[in-house]
């Protein structure tokens, strides 16, 4: 992800497949936290206390909240601190490398019970989605469009292809280009979510390192292109 050049539809794609694959992973092996859609937060919790739930596993959910507030505001600082957009997302890569590296290792070199360990890995893996909510809106032309709430993005893609059943394809380009947008991004988001379950369910939270290196990795080799290039 050079800051100079790069695909707008690789960078959509990725941090679409990103946020599919963490929001997943979290709410699979996470005790059912969303780390990306903090709000459906609200409904789990909702949907617990309604059934009779008054444990803090159902209070922890709204935690969230605040932890997501504050990552979006360490993302503006960021920005401001660093020419360089993409570090955001580099941050955002190393927070989630490391909470895959944490959620293997700390149940095996210390004597904290399991729930701890998994709420203090998702509520980092929020910081890190909090970052890259926070890039979309500073940065909205690098992608899309959001690459971590998917309703709009069906609504605009649905809007289009409405469109284009109406008017037919010919002449209509700005519907067929929106669609095939929002087909990136809706089509990262979903594998993404397809994928985290998967490797969630086999490996637990210590499956959030894949994507914390997928960015960190798409990060470095866009520095070695942008040093190339000068």
């Amino acid at each position: 992800m050079t800051e100079q050049k790069h695909s707008i539809n690789w960078v959509t794609f990725l941090l679409a497949w990103v946020a599919g694959y963490c929001d997943t992973a979290t709410f699979v092996s996470g005790d059912s936290i969303f780390s990306a859609h903090v709000t459906g937060n609200f409904i789990v919790f909702a949907a617990q206390v309604s059934a009779g739930s008054t444990s803090g596993t159902a209070w922890i959910k709204l935690i969230t909240f605040p932890v997501f507030i504050v990552a979006v505001m360490a993302g503006g600082w960021l920005a401001e601190k660093t020419v360089k957009k993409y570090r955001i997302l580099l941050a955002e890569g190393l927070i989630l490398t490391a909470c895959g590296i944490a959620a293997f290792f700390l149940p095996i070199l210390t004597s904290l019970e399991e729930k701890p360990v998994t709420y203090l890995i998702v509520m980092v893996t929020v910081l890190g989605m909090g970052l890259q909510n926070a890039f979309g809106k500073l940065f909205a032309r690098e992608t899309h469009g959001p690459t971590t709430m998917m309703t709009g993005n069906v609504t605009q893609a649905a809007l289009d292809l409405g469109n284009i059943i109406r008017n037919g394809w010919q002449g209509n380009e700005i519907s067929v280009s929106g669609l095939k947008k929002q087909a990136v991004t809706i089509g990262g988001f979903l594998a993404g979510c397809i994928i985290g379950a998967l490797v969630a369910r086999w490996a637990g939270l210590s499956a959030i390192i894949i994507p914390g290196v997928a960015i960190v990795i798409c990060y470095l080799q866009g520095e070695m292109s942008a040093q190339k290039e000068e």
